[in-house]
């Protein structure tokens, strides 16, 4: 049977995330679990502190890939509050 105009797709699903980015956020908190919490902009500073992604120069945080370090910090801070129930 055939229905015209009616648009049936697939459920939504939530965001994506290559693996890498999930290895790596959830080492960080295994290693760390006291540093990480439910606020991103928190996440983001201890994700460059604890990997190479930032590189310190004159006392001021470069970040050289700020793309792959805000997606670790964004799936860390949903993989804490998931995991904490807030």
């Amino acid at each position: 049977m055939v229905i015209w105009g009616a648009r049936v797709g697939a459920p939504h699903m939530g965001n994506i995330r290559q693996t890498y980015i999930k290895r790596v956020a959830i080492e960080l908190i295994r290693n760390h679990p006291t540093e990480f919490t439910p606020d991103y902009a928190h996440n983001k500073q201890k994700v460059l502190e604890l990997t190479d992604l930032g590189v310190m120069v004159d006392g001021k945080m470069h970040v050289t890939y700020k793309k792959l370090a805000n997606r670790i910090a964004g799936y860390a801070t949903r993989y804490v509050t998931r995991r904490r129930g807030v």
